[in-house]
């Protein structure tokens, strides 16, 4: 099994949280959605850490928690982009590598924002 870093980790706790916005998930139905097969305990961890940083809320449920995206998950992955971009010294360069990267849809959609201005 592949190690993920904890970044990662949090980032595919908050997409699993954002496809249910109406609904708080337990530790377990998150731990079923993650790919991988993540340890409970683990996304147990990565829940309360993600509560301490103020970007779930949870709710009790029992004698365990609930959790909800506190935030708008778009917006924080594009404030974490950015940070990156800005400590970057050819800003140029890492915006040129990431296109290669994009899939063709992730391209139409860049093309699309771009032309929407």
């Amino acid at each position: 099994m592949q190690r993920r870093q904890l970044g990662q980790l949090e980032a595919e706790v908050l997409a699993a949280l954002s496809e249910t916005p109406d609904r708080a998930l337990s530790t377990a139905e998150l731990q079923a959605r993650i790919p991988g097969d993540p340890a409970y305990t683990t996304i147990n961890t990565v829940l309360f850490r993600l509560h301490d940083k103020g970007l779930v809320t949870r709710e009790r449920d029992g004698r365990s928690f609930r959790y909800r995206i506190a935030v708008d998950e778009a917006r924080l992955v594009a404030g974490r982009m950015h940070d990156h971009l800005r400590y970057a010294s050819d800003s140029f360069n890492v915006l040129s590598q990431f296109v290669k990267t994009l899939s063709p849809a992730e391209e139409e959609a860049l093309r699309r924002i771009l032309e929407d201005g």
